[in-house]
């Protein structure tokens, strides 16, 4: 039988190593993988029954707060599973079209998410800057063209990676050494020109963090300019508290992500078994401790929780 042409041979299915020469700790690796990918998924889903069964935790802070939930569960879980996978029976096969989806869902979680904090930053600067229209302003039917804004600003922002993916021939190693498919990382296994898919990879970034990390500085000056024009020290810190829960959201997303995106692109010296170890968490820290965080530092979330646990107590 002839060889396939180089040329336009492409491979239909592609190997998910997991993290290159880690592969002996790939079973210890995987238990703290599971932990938290297990309080990833049950808080984000508590959290999102709690917004829905509570009227009273009905307002756009907790919508939107529900939002980042979704983002975190479908980043996470795009991932992690098949990560568990792997760290439990060894390498994976994954046709070609199964990477893409999961090139797409993966970026566009990432896309969703960081546009979802800017939405939150928007919601905060209201609350604090504009308390009075507050209810007025942020509508249930303007909080529904924000989280449509959300996903099609974040599906055209991605989509183009799929695009730029299928019309790459792969005639060289189908071996991805990575957990999961992403979208540099399966380029770089093409026997084509990536530089369309190096530069748009570099660009995409740009727009969503350094943009939406932008706007989120600009709404805390605001904040804090409103802050420190309150007549009192009690009423400057009650207000802070608001927005404490918020920010600690923000640096846990913002800063992974920017030394995940940083050692990708220049730490060239760092080994490439810390690049993947470096991806693999940033897909999974902040969905585990975003609920966690908004759980210990919003009152109403304690207090509809303690609600419920004492009704429940009751019936024993």
């Amino acid at each position: 039988m002839a060889a396939p042409n180089s040329t336009t041979f492409s491979h239909l299915t592609f190997i998910l190593v997991g993290i290159p020469g880690l592969e002996p700790w790939h079973p210890w690796i995987s238990i703290p993988f599971t932990l938290m990918y297990t309080v990833a998924v049950l808080g984000n889903c508590g959290l999102l029954l709690l917004i829905a069964t509570q009227r009273r935790l009905h307002e756009p802070m907790f919508i939107f707060l529900s939002m980042l939930a979704v983002a975190d569960l479908l980043l996470s879980t795009c991932t992690v599973p098949n990560t568990l996978a792997i760290f439990w029976f060894g390498p994976k096969a994954i046709s070609f079209s199964a990477c893409l989806t999961q090139v797409f869902f993966l970026h566009f979680g990432v896309a969703a998410e960081s546009t979802v904090l800017l939405a939150m930053g928007f919601d905060r600067y209201v609350a604090v800057c504009d308390p009075l229209r507050y209810t007025t302003i942020l509508t249930n039917e303007k909080i529904g063209k924000i989280a449509m804004a959300i996903v099609i600003r974040s599906f055209c922002i991605i989509f183009p990676h799929v695009f730029l993916l299928k019309r790459l021939p792969f005639c060289a190693s189908n071996v991805i050494p990575h957990s999961y498919c992403e979208h540099i990382g399966v380029a770089r296994l093409s026997c084509a020109d990536i530089s369309i898919n190096v530069w748009y990879g570099l660009a995409v970034p740009i727009v969503i963090f350094i943009l939406d990390v932008l706007f989120i500085v600009v709404s805390y000056v605001l904040i804090l300019r409103a802050v420190f024009k309150l007549p009192t020290k009690d009423a400057r810190q009650r207000t802070l508290s608001t927005c404490g829960s918020h920010v600690c959201i923000i640096l846990l997303f913002y800063i992974p992500a920017s030394f995940t995106f940083l050692t990708h692109r220049f730490g060239h010296n760092i080994p490439k078994h810390i690049h993947i170890l470096l991806a693999d968490l940033y897909v999974l820290v902040p969905p585990t401790l975003n609920p966690i965080v908004y759980g210990m530092k919003t009152k109403q979330l304690q207090e509809q929780i303690v609600c419920i646990l004492s009704q429940k107590l009751k019936w024993f």
